[in-house]
């Protein structure tokens, strides 16, 4: 299925229901798909559950979406920064839930998902409080920790470029959690920068098969959408 293009922010996030669980690329701002996340934020849907590796930064994107009261849960690995005022404050009024995961296994979660497995062996996390109550099982003389996928309704991810068929490229570090969570979400919106016509991507360099991707939003370089 080809991948549909747009200029509109909220045409990208449109159908985002009250309730689910996103999956928001980015490592701090690096990949961070702020104009997805903005559009969001307009849209207005609330009781959002979000898996990203941080908790957001300053008081845009991802740290916006939680001052605008949309999330009621995070699932992270770094929920506090110097600048991660906004989840600390939601945070320690308890006003917002939180499951910590390292991370290591919350990229291997999602990729569990993308992978159709139903469950992995980790020892990350043997002997921890983020271990308690989950099964644990000897192996080899090791102990390790069960661990279930991560699957979201919807992938928000930040891209470099994208063809019209929705095959993705990134640059540098903003290719982090972008390729693994475009396997782990029922529908997935790639904020890019550039689309080229088909055969304009190198194949060798693609990391995100369209086959993976659902919308494209189309933004400069300075993030504004292209008219």
């Amino acid at each position: 299925m080809t991948a549909s293009i747009t200029t509109d922010p909220i045409e990208a996030v449109h159908g985002i229901e009250d309730g689910a669980t996103i999956l928001v690329g980015g490592f701090g701002m690096a990949g961070m798909p702020i104009h997805l996340i903005d559009a969001l934020i307009e849209k207005g849907a609330n009781d959002l559950t979000v898996v990203s590796n941080n908790a957001g930064n300053g008081d845009t994107g991802l740290a916006a979406l939680l001052a605008a009261g949309r999330v009621s849960k995070v699932i992270c690995s770094f929920p506090r920064q110097h600048d991660s005022h906004v989840f600390d404050r939601l945070y320690r009024a308890g006003e917002i839930a939180l499951e910590l995961v390292p991370q290591g296994n919350l990229a291997e979660r999602m990729r569990a998902a993308g992978a159709g497995l139903g469950a992995f062996f980790c020892p990350t996390g043997v002997g921890t409080p983020l271990a308690e109550g989950k099964e644990t099982r000897t192996i080899d003389g090791r102990e390790y920790v069960l661990e279930y996928p991560i699957r979201g309704d919807y992938a928000l991810i930040g891209a470099h470029r994208s063809d019209r068929l929705g095959n993705l490229i990134y640059r540098k570090t903003a290719r982090n959690f972008g390729p693994v969570m475009a396997t782990a979400a029922a529908t997935v919106i790639a904020q890019v920068c550039d689309v080229v016509d088909v055969g304009g991507l190198d194949p060798e360099n693609i990391v995100t098969p369209g086959i993976y991707v659902d919308r494209v939003l189309h933004v400069d370089v300075a993030g504004r959408s292209k008219s």
